[in-house]
Order: C-alpha cells, then structure tokens, then sequence
C-alpha cells in the first residue's frame, strides 16, 4: 500500500502500514536504516521492528533522551546542544548525521521534540518537533513541525511523520 493511502486509517493501523512500506522501500533498495530518537522514545524502533523481517532492513536505533545521552551515544558537541538546545534544528542535524556514522546504515532518521505537557517555552512550544534525514549518500534534510494534542498524540505524530520522511527521502 503506498503510504500516502494511510492518511485516513486509525492511529495504530497507519503506524503499522508506514512501517511496512518503509521496510518494502528499503528492502527493495538493498538499504538499511538507523534512528536517533529523543521525543519518540525509542517508539521508532518499535514502529519498525514490529514488521516481521525488519532484521534485513533495520540496523538500530538509540534513544538519546537526554543530553548526557546526545553527548556520550552520538558524540554531539554539549557546545552545540547549550548554544542552540536538543529541539533545534543544528542538534537533529548532528543527530542524523552521527547515526549515520556510527552505524552501517544507508539511510538514517533522527527525532527531537517537547511533547509536553511541560517543557515548552515561548520560542519552543509544546508539540514542537524537528526531524532530520540524512542519506549515506551525504543528501541531509531537516524541518520542523509542531503538533496538537496531548504528550501521545505528539509522540504518535512524530513517529508517523518520521516514517513518512524516510520514505519521501527514498523517493516512494
């Protein structure tokens, strides 16, 4: 099923379906990919590894909640993480980036956000998200989102537009 047909599917069945047409993507591509989550919780991963057969397309993912985390899993500069914060588009960039070089990955996806219901401030409101894709190729695109609802329902979010962002950088 081509992912654009899951707009209108419940929550559950739409996640299961981005998933399976990511795996259907990257296996027909001889490709594997990586995450690097923050927000998401390593719900990525589960999204993924919950389609039979993932082992020949997914290679891992890391949570990296915190920034002790960012630092010390993906060796993010703490410069960077003080100067611009977690959720901002220079940190996913070096997140994405950074799966990519720690893994045998040829596609990799990183996820950081404030999913609230605390944490959000005037220039990073609760529901933001930034979102990075990076190619082994060395093509690396990033961008915003910011998403209604409770602390599931923008988790939910960011794994569905995760997925769909893999999937737009596959070309499917």
């Amino acid at each position: 099923m081509d992912y654009t047909d899951t707009r209108s599917a419940p929550d559950d069945v739409r996640l299961e379906q981005l998933a399976h047409a990511v795996g259907n993507a990257l296996g027909r591509r001889g490709q594997r990919l990586t995450a690097a989550e923050s927000c998401t919780g390593g719900w990525i991963a589960k999204a993924l590894t919950d389609v039979a057969g993932s082992s020949g397309w997914f290679d891992r993912s890391v949570v990296t909640y915190s920034n002790a985390a960012k630092e010390e899993l993906l060796g993010i500069d703490p410069r960077l993480l003080e100067r611009h914060g977690a959720v901002s588009e220079d940190v996913v960039r070096a997140m994405a980036e950074a799966a990519l070089e720690r893994s045998g990955a040829d596609v990799a996806l990183a996820v950081s956000g404030v999913a609230g219901p605390d944490g959000g401030s005037p220039s990073k409101p609760v529901g933001l998200v930034w979102f990075g894709w990076a190619l082994r190729s060395g093509f690396l695109i990033s961008r915003p989102e910011r998403f209604p609802g409770n602390r599931d329902a923008v988790r939910r979010a960011a794994v569905g537009t995760s997925l769909e962002g893999v999937l737009r950088q596959l070309g499917d």
